[in-house]
């Protein structure tokens, strides 16, 4: 068995002090492209899909890629993570498709877009706690808006941490999301960024606060330069735009970040390469010889990811827990969440 609970994987990255990427996919060519990666480094992974991905593939072809890569990789400890569940019941049928990890995120209402309210955020991902860890399953949540910060008088998009403690007790959550700078997309910073425009160490007095909670940062992307330069020679339009550094990531994990999400990178490294071939050899028609250079590009890159974090040669060093026996730690109290003050 190779399908794992995120808590799982994020208690064994906090025993030995690593982060684990975690994959945004929504194709079968970006799944086997991050297996082929996590498997060339003897990793764990985390493959997750958001509700946009579940909607364009649907729940059934999803859920039969996952099943499908399971098999083809029964060396890769794995991770199948709903991102950015808008609802308790976008979550629940996340988790009757197999899925081993839920993301409830509360910090925006039911369309996925309006800032919702503390109270709300509190209700909606408690009441899912309490579902997925009754199946074993593991729990995500979020709390404070993500957005660019363009200074650190803008608290609306700084997570308080008092409220991030409160939020932790209260729900019970595996891995919380905080808001510290970070933004979707392939624009998060107009500069290089610095601790006016990314709050590194609001991470670290959250991570002190809530030690045994396993920190995530979302918008992680790094968007390297020769990913924009490689778009735009053939002929995207990507304004010069600058993602979260590899070196603060990498602080972030020393202070308790366990998971760091990236999509927009392996989307680039993907399209880049179809336009390339498109725009070289103006013949070609075949779907594969367009996507195959970049699935190489996403290999190239996930094992990167997977080597700055600490992740490689971690993989055949994790002993796969079932969700049975998960649920039973859950009802024993053993995993609940531990707070200083």
């Amino acid at each position: 068995m190779t399908r794992m609970t995120l808590r799982q994987l994020l208690d064994h990255a906090a025993e030995h002090d690593y982060g684990v990427p975690a994959f945004s996919v929504t194709t079968m060519e970006q799944m086997i492209a991050v297996m082929d990666a996590a498997r060339s480094v003897d990793a764990p992974v985390i493959l997750q899909v958001g509700t946009k991905a579940r909607a364009y593939a649907g729940d059934i072809m999803i859920e039969s890629l996952f099943t499908a890569i399971e098999k083809m990789y029964p060396d890769v400890p794995m991770v199948v993570h709903q991102d950015h569940g808008n609802s308790q019941a976008t979550c629940a049928t996340a988790l009757q498709h197999n899925f081993t990890s839920v993301m409830m995120d509360g910090s925006l209402g039911i369309d996925g877009k309006t800032p919702s309210d503390y109270e709300y955020n509190v209700s909606v991902t408690a009441q899912v706690s309490a579902l997925a860890h009754w199946m074993g399953a593991s729990v995500e949540g979020e709390i404070g808006v993500l957005g660019k910060l363009k200074d650190r008088s803008d608290s609306r998009l700084l997570t308080d941490p008092d409220q991030a403690v409160a939020f932790a007790r209260a729900t019970g959550v595996d891995a919380l999301a905080i808001a510290m700078g970070t933004s979707h997309g392939a624009y998060k910073f107009d500069r290089k960024p610095d601790g006016e425009v990314l709050a590194m160490d609001l991470l670290e007095e959250i991570h002190r606060r809530l030690p045994d909670t396993h920190l995530v940062m979302h918008g992680s992307s790094s968007v390297p330069q020769e990913l924009q330069d490689i778009m735009n020679k053939y002929g995207a339009d990507i304004p010069q735009t600058w993602g979260v550094p590899i070196e603060e990531i990498q602080r972030g994990i020393r202070h308790g970040v366990r998971k760091v999400n990236i999509d927009t990178d392996n989307r680039m490294a993907l399209v880049g390469q179809i336009r390339r071939v498109l725009q070289e050899d103006r013949r070609e028609f075949d779907i594969r010889n367009l996507v195959k250079p970049g699935m190489e590009a996403i290999t190239k890159l996930s094992r990167q990811r997977l080597e700055d974090f600490g992740t490689a040669g971690k993989g055949s060093k994790i002993k796969v827990i079932s969700m049975a026996d998960m649920a039973k730690r859950y009802q024993s109290g053993e995993l609940a969440p531990k707070v200083r003050s």
